[in-house]
């Protein structure tokens, strides 16, 4: 009776220990399905983030040319006036220096460049023939233009835009993404932009430049390495095996990836993101091995328990802290790289706010150079006829024309000023703030672009918030900036500011008598990349509610019978 006890006992122990193992592989399995929708997801997340702040680079010096297009000094240039090219050198050498671009130059109708700001360096721009680049040509006939090309005169690769300018001669700004692209290969994977031909222009690995994601037709590969002036590109592809499910594998490589591809909108281009999975796979599978293997040692375990009781307790015992140490250390190694991406992830976030402030200014900057050429002018005018009336000894009139020089300079300076001060990076420190003066700012920076709209504010604003003066800026320019666009074409347009406190917050409210918000769009106001203007990227409102988080308040929309109703929510200081 006490061996067939016996027996049975083993066969249970055998069959549920049989059972442990087969759910020991499935659940290892799906931990390296979990584990691979975990890297899926945050591949798409920084696909986006890198497209979102590629587009806001192209984005603001797109408008440098167009502000540079009716400068009357480049006029002066293209017209060979005394003195006039020594002066645009000078000009625009201080332009690419403030503006942190490699090259600006001016062409003159006949193709030949006649300014450039590396006037002074050993391979200049200025004198050289370019008739035979298309982003010329495409100015001349359409206005403007852009191409992606390797210098013909540096050999560096870059984006060049152009612009027509009064007269007929181009004005062109060369963008290079070195910062971008050693700034991309330090972080993990692998990032690369391509064209609607599918040439590598910008990547993480130098080696891929120029190559083709697909292959292509002799004459096309021909035809692109004239484009880009590149011998052979469009010759070699990509050295990338699709496996399915967003998963490539690197030929000559044990290495796999998953990818994500998203349009960069501003320029017609198309990213990828690539990040390595095969450690992260091999990581789940040595998982599942441990899981497994201490299951086979729990059943030679009981089998030797069954034998000798006392020395395969002990056996098994090591066996299974060994296993756990082992597994303990992989969840460490684990929860270390998750933190490492957490703070990646905010790093990116706040570069992303400060992308969109200075987006925000290059929206301004046209607006800005002509709320301020009618000053320059006046200056000019004063100073001009101020040493006719010096040669008729009127100095009591020169001493008047010279106080309203100052006036008209002292105007130009509060405007430049405040712009600088609102395109720093910010520390994120937090204190007591005067709203009065946020909203002074706000309108400061907005006042090119609000003429021809009724601006209701309240005045004599005693209230004191927790915050930060420019991020709490930053969120009114956004909220009045959508305002201004949804009342846009409205006979009686009119945007209403309006305060609200207790004694903990402090609410202010921005109301405009524009058509609304699409119901499609409202459903879905508070997520990435959701907009219904073919210029905007969706990001604005996003990054609004965040600095409002941040700042310990909130960012709401209120529905509103007429128009659109934004709320910021602050701490009263």
């Amino acid at each position: 009776m006490t061996r067939r006890v016996s027996f049975r006992s083993i066969a249970w122990l055998l069959a549920a220990l049989a059972l442990a193992l087969v759910g020991a592989v499935i659940a290892a399995r799906i931990a390296e399905r979990r584990m691979l929708a975990t890297q899926q997801a945050e591949v798409v997340q920084d696909a986006r983030l890198r497209a979102a702040l590629l587009d806001s680079e192209i984005a603001r010096f797109r408008l440098l040319p167009i502000a540079l297009a009716d400068d009357r000094d480049v006029r002066a240039a293209l017209a060979d006036a005394p003195g006039a090219r020594l002066a645009i050198n000078r000009k625009l050498e201080r332009l690419a220096r403030v503006a942190g671009t490699p090259t600006i130059y001016v062409i003159a109708p006949d193709g030949r460049s006649v300014a450039a700001s590396n006037w002074r360096s050993r391979a200049p721009f200025v004198g050289i023939d370019y008739r035979f680049r298309p982003y010329f040509r495409e100015a001349g006939l359409r206005g403007e233009g852009g191409q992606f090309a390797l210098g013909s005169v540096s050999g560096r690769p870059g984006l060049y835009l152009s612009r027509r300018i009064s007269g007929g001669g181009v004005i062109v700004i060369k963008l290079e993404f070195d910062r971008i692209e050693r700034a991309w290969a330090r972080d993990r994977g692998i990032t690369f932009v391509h064209d609607t031909r599918g040439i590598v222009l910008v990547t993480s690995r130098a080696d891929w430049r120029f190559a083709a994601v697909r292959r292509l037709t002799p004459a096309a590969a021909a035809q692109a390495s004239r484009d880009i002036g590149a011998r052979g590109a469009g010759r070699r592809t990509l050295p990338l095996l699709a496996m399915g499910q967003g998963i490539v594998h690197l030929t000559g490589t044990s290495q796999r990836f998953v990818t994500h591809s998203l349009q960069v909108h501003r320029a017609g281009w198309t990213l990828t993101q690539m990040r390595r999975i095969d450690r992260v796979i091999a990581s789940a599978r040595l998982a599942a091995s441990l899981a497994t293997g201490a299951v086979i040692l729990a059943l030679a375990a009981v089998g030797g328990a069954l034998a000798q009781r006392i020395g395969s307790a002990r056996r098994r015992q090591a066996d299974l802290e060994h296993a756990v140490a082992e597994r303990t250390a992989d969840l460490r190694r684990e929860a270390e790289e998750r933190m490492q991406a957490e703070a990646r992830a905010t790093e990116l976030r706040e570069t992303l706010q400060q992308a969109n402030r200075l987006a925000s200014l290059g929206q301004i900057t046209a607006s800005v150079a002509h709320e301020t050429a009618q000053p320059i002018t006046a200056i000019r005018t004063y100073a001009q006829t101020s040493g006719l009336l010096l040669d008729r000894g009127r100095t009591e009139d020169v001493r008047a024309n010279l106080a309203s020089i100052a006036r008209l300079a002292d105007r130009i300076g509060v405007m430049t000023q405040h712009l600088r001060g609102f395109s720093r990076k910010q520390t994120g420190s937090l204190h007591p703030v005067s709203l009065e003066t946020v909203i002074d700012g706000a309108m400061l920076i907005l006042q090119p672009q609000i003429r021809g709209v009724a601006i209701d504010r309240p005045s004599g604003v005693a209230a004191m918030v927790i915050g930060d003066k420019v991020r709490l800026e930053q969120v009114l320019v956004n909220l009045v900036q959508n305002a201004l666009q949804a009342t846009t074409g409205e006979p009686d347009a009119r945007i209403v500011l309006s305060i609200a406190q207790d004694d903990a917050h402090v609410r202010l409210s921005v109301h405009d008598n524009g058509p609304g918000i699409a119901p499609e769009v409202l459903e879905r106001l508070f997520t990435p990349f959701n907009t219904n203007r073919e210029t905007g990227l969706g990001l604005g409102l996003i990054i609004a509610r965040d600095i409002m988080t941040d700042l310990g308040g909130w960012l709401h929309h209120h529905p509103s019978a007429i128009g659109a109703c934004f709320e910021m929510g602050m701490r009263r200081a």
